[in-house]
């Protein structure tokens, strides 16, 4: 447990300097594509920062903190950066400093606040309660994993993804909201209701990795060699990508299952844009549409996805760090405690 501590306050100081680091290069960044035109030039001066960005995540100890980096940084970041190069957004060197760093280094594409209401309301408060409340749950129950069956332990990781998924994001757009006055737009659209696999990974699920892969990945090869070829080439590079964050978080070889399951999905994903160009074409009702969407993300979760962090042991690790986090955050209310008795008695 002491050991378990020491990480987490370690973790701290870390963040501090990361943040430091990265809000400088970020700077840099974006003072260089200021001064150099789209192209080769921009992108020979905006590639150290990429290569920054995906050494970051080793700044840290523990799976959490590693794991958020990488997503963070070392995929949405330098996807944007490289985008940048090429005069594509989301990021633009015409954006305050702080508007711009916050949108090359967090998992969000900010815009600013209009009077139209969003298609998916983020319901901060609720949703940060609810998360809240279902995480500890997830996190106790990983101490009798050893009774559970396989099936019940890849359903706690559903819940433990989704859940945290969902606490990160509000959290984000909270702050991101209170300090800058500015909006996220939505990141997850109530996935339960797709209604395809399009519907699902294109505009339901985790938003911000198509919105970042339909123009780097998408769009150009669906250029070249058409639109099937542009989405298995969009599953692909998400497969891949996936397979690295798990390595930043379990130092664990990739398996090649993840990339697997991607790729199961974007063949289906683009079977299914084929079969939808045909028009008169039976379609399914969306009553039988929704839980046959729904079962085929699950099972194929349960035999490709899940199996590399049950392998890799993420419970365990993640149930050390929470450990390590709930004993830092007791000593600092003591701390705190006592530096209020010792104000009051001063007084």
């Amino acid at each position: 447990m002491g050991m378990a501590t020491a990480l987490m306050d370690g973790e701290v100081g870390a963040l501090v300097k990361v943040s430091a680091a990265v809000w400088v290069a970020m700077s840099y960044a974006r003072l260089a594509a200021a001064r150099l035109r789209p192209g080769a030039p921009r992108l020979l001066a905006l590639l150290p920062v990429v290569a920054l960005l995906c050494a970051i995540p080793f700044a840290f100890s523990t799976s959490t903190f590693r794991g958020t980096s990488a997503f963070f940084l070392a995929w949405l970041g330098s996807f944007k950066l490289l985008l940048l190069a090429a005069g594509i957004g989301p990021l633009d060197p015409s954006l305050r400093p702080s508007h711009f760093v916050c949108s090359a280094s967090l998992p969000v594409k900010l815009r600013r606040q209009s009077k139209e209401k969003s298609q998916a309301p983020v319901r901060g408060p609720a949703r940060i309660l609810l998360s809240g409340a279902v995480i500890p749950g997830v996190i106790y129950a990983y101490q009798f994993k050893s009774s559970m069956s396989r099936y019940q332990l890849l359903v706690l990781y559903t819940f433990h993804i989704y859940f945290s998924l969902d606490l990160l994001l509000v959290t984000v757009h909270t702050v991101i909201h209170d300090l800058l006055g500015m909006e996220m737009e939505p990141q997850v659209d109530r996935p339960y209701l797709a209604s395809s696999l399009r519907d699902f990974w294109g505009r339901r699920w985790n938003l911000m990795v198509p919105s970042i892969l339909r123009p780097s990945v998408f769009r150009p090869v669906r250029a070249l060699l058409g639109s099937a070829a542009g989405v298995l080439a969009t599953f692909l590079v998400s497969g891949l990508m996936h397979e690295l964050m798990f390595y930043y978080i379990m130092w664990r070889t990739p398996s090649g299952e993840v990339t697997a399951f991607f790729l199961l999905h974007g063949a289906c994903a683009a079977a299914e844009g084929w079969w939808a160009s045909h028009a008169g074409w039976w379609r399914p009702p969306r009553a039988a549409a929704v839980p046959l969407t729904l079962a085929f993300v699950a099972g194929t979760g349960f035999w490709l996805f899940f199996p590399a962090m049950v392998k890799g042991g993420l419970d365990e690790m993640v149930l050390q760090e929470c450990q390590g986090m709930v004993v830092l955050m007791e000593q600092a209310a003591r701390r705190l405690a006592g530096a209020t008795d010792l104000v009051s008695s001063t007084m």
